[in-house]
């Protein structure tokens, strides 16, 4: 069996998808360094080369870059930052965003990129308290994030970038920003295309990545909101397929509780109640209290009748 260089793999998928070294690594690296990588005359970081992958459909877990001492050191930092992301547990996240601020080098737009879409998720210390941003300095964070490594990024025309899974949930991101500052039908129209280019560009990868039902909830959320039942029904039950499909639970519950609402609204009672206690013995299960509370207080609003579970 024939063993590929990491530059010919870049560069057999790169000509199949008609891209040029430019577009392939803009934001990222020089044409000439990019040259040089896919001669094999240089070894890309491991970051990096995640997103090159990443941007051609590639699963980026596949394929492995040596790992220098200060790499293999920054992307342990990563993985804690994230944990407390998910956790948000902003003040041990944004002391490892200090330690990484520390080790990274000046010119790596990739890292850099992943500190500020952090410091959106887990806020600011002043006076020795965490507060968040506003939505505004979010927005405005979050677009200096993604022009990082996308300099020609354009809202209006999603579908002609080029992306890694990073930059996509900036721009996921960029849309819930605007659901905030009640841009409804901006945040909608931001799902749409997003929503696209991910069914479009990651085939391959958003099986790991879960980012094709973490869209569709929020696209979903969005149309609810704006009255548009149907098409929210629609877009959610994709997203629960895909859950399903390919192991990505972390938003089923929520995403079937928006179908149960859309059912209510829509004067399906008998609906709306079987899948409110789906996502209520989901969010049962995995001990998710809070949005246990939400359920019951919508079914509270909702069914004068009673429910039972």
């Amino acid at each position: 069996m024939r063993e590929y260089r990491i530059g010919e793999i870049i560069r057999k998928k790169r000509i199949e998808l008609g891209l040029t070294q430019g577009e392939l690594c803009e934001g990222i690296y020089e044409e000439p360094t990019m040259s040089r990588i896919e001669n094999g005359k240089q070894t890309p970081s491991r970051t990096k080369f995640s997103v090159l992958l990443q941007r051609l459909g590639l699963p980026d877990d596949r394929y492995y870059a040596l790992l220098s001492d200060n790499e293999t050191k920054i992307v342990d930092l990563q993985k804690e930052i994230v944990s407390c992301n998910v956790l948000k547990d902003s003040i041990r996240g944004l002391e490892k965003i200090d330690e990484l601020e520390e080790v990274v080098e000046d010119d790596d737009t990739v890292i850099h990129q992943f500190i500020l879409r952090s410091k959106v998720i887990l806020g600011k210390k002043e006076n020795g308290e965490i507060k968040e941003y506003s939505f505004e300095e979010k927005l405005e964070m979050l677009f200096q994030a993604i022009y990082m490594t996308s300099p020609n990024f354009n809202l209006d025309e999603i579908n002609n970038g080029l992306y890694g899974i990073d930059e996509v949930k900036i721009i996921n991101q960029i849309a819930q920003a605007y659901s905030n500052l009640g841009d409804n039908k901006k945040a909608i129209d931001i799902y749409y295309q997003l929503l696209k280019y991910i069914k479009k560009h990651f085939k391959n990868i958003f099986q790991s990545s879960g980012l094709f039902p973490l869209i569709a909830y929020n696209y979903s959320r969005e149309l609810d909101l704006m009255g548009r039942y149907e098409e929210a029904i629609e877009i959610a039950e994709m997203g629960w397929e895909a859950c399903v499909k390919y192991g990505q639970y972390r938003s089923l519950p929520s995403t079937i509780s928006i179908i149960a609402e859309c059912y209510y609204f829509l004067g399906n009672n008998e609906k709306s109640k079987e899948l409110y206690r789906q996502a209520y013995y989901l969010y049962k299960a995995i001990g998710n209290e809070k949005s246990l509370k939400i359920i019951e207080i919508d079914i509270k609003k909702y069914f004068e009748d009673g429910f039972t579970f």
